[in-house]
């Protein structure tokens, strides 16, 4: 009586160069080897061994049998009139999450989701509706920003300016593999986009904020705080109710000492609810703890929140309130309208 076992095949993309090299060594490869599977993996975002084809047969066919590349693939793309490009993406497991190519004069910028799903529930974020069900391997994320720039180099023929990490998910929640895949991301192995291009959305976690500050993060800080005052932040964001307003300008300011980079708020504007002359008061004297800009940006409605976009009157009024008490204001123009573009909209459907 026979029986067959299935062996385990470990994710090649969780090993550095020098573990590679390590493992090949093993194998009876030389360093070289090592070095280019490393660059198909992360400069060429290779998704199959096949694709290697510098390498022998034999060899990849031995890391074929021994490891697998966990990489993501398009499930479903939607196209706006005004150029913004919506992508789901299916994961090994089934699971899907989100990635938008946003298109501008003088940028590519990819929005790329952290984690499946969110913990954090937000009132007025699609995402905010979906349960959590995990992180996002460093691979996983790495995939979603050479999948758009691929999107970004054959729909404008340029590659990406810049990334957010804006999708689905908290990425201070996912810091290690967040951490890793900006690593990968912006390492001369990877895809060399500078750190400075880079942005990590956060709805404001204190103690992360701080460690980001520890770690000596290059990349760039944004805030999402859409009200100034912890009775209305705690309406729509829970996670407000354990990191006040006051606590994260603490961090803030820890933050700034430690790093000298100015901080970006975002501050979705809700009609009826944050769009008050007294709400911008509120967000200039808030803007007063560290060297900052912010970016108002117009609500994308979803199905089943309270919430709606605020009149053009009150958007003009609350940007020219917050500017004269010598703040960098911009307004934001909600993209993608005629598609599922508001974060999770998309995945939720699936």
């Amino acid at each position: 009586m026979s029986s067959t076992t299935t062996i385990k095949k470990e994710d090649i993309r969780k090993y550095s160069q020098d573990e590679l090299i390590a493992i090949l060594h093993e194998m009876g490869e030389k360093k070289f080897r090592a070095k280019q599977v490393y660059q198909w993996l992360w400069q060429k975002g290779a998704h199959s061994f096949a694709e290697m084809t510098n390498l022998s047969l034999p060899l990849r066919e031995a890391l074929e049998a021994r490891f697998e590349i966990k990489a993501i693939a398009f499930d479903e793309v939607q196209r706006s009139a005004d150029g913004t490009i919506k992508s789901r993406f299916r994961l090994h497991d089934g699971f899907l999450v989100e990635g938008v190519l946003i298109p501008t004069d003088d940028r590519l910028t990819a929005c790329v989701s952290s984690q499946v799903g969110c913990s954090l529930t937000c009132k007025f974020c699609a995402t905010g509706k979906m349960k959590r069900e995990r992180n996002l391997e460093p691979g996983e994320i790495y995939d979603q920003v050479m999948l758009i720039n691929r999107q970004a180099e054959e729909s404008f023929g340029r590659p990406l300016s810049n990334i957010v990490y804006m999708g689905m998910g908290e990425p201070l929640l996912n810091y290690k593999n967040v951490m890793e895949s900006v690593k990968m991301i912006s390492s001369p192995e990877g895809l060399h986009i500078s750190p400075r291009r880079i942005t990590l959305s956060t709805a404001g976690i204190a103690k992360m904020i701080r460690k980001l500050a520890d770690d000596g993060s290059k990349v760039k800080l944004a805030l999402s705080l859409h009200a100034a005052n912890d009775e209305k932040r705690n309406q729509i964001m829970p996670i407000n109710e354990q990191n006040s307003l006051e606590s994260l300008k603490e961090a803030l300011v820890y933050y700034y000492e430690k790093v000298g980079k100015r901080v970006c708020y975002e501050y979705i504007m809700f009609k009826n609810f944050n769009e008050s002359l007294q709400d911008a008061k509120e967000l200039a004297d808030f803007c007063k703890t560290v060297p900052c800009k912010v970016n108002m940006i117009e609500y994308n409605p979803i199905e089943g929140a309270e919430f709606q976009r605020a009149r053009e009157d009150r958007l003009l009024a609350f940007q020219e309130a917050v500017a004269k008490r010598g703040i960098t204001i911009t307004l934001r123009r909600s993209r993608g309208k005629d598609i599922d573009a508001a974060c999770g909209q998309l995945a939720n459907k699936g």
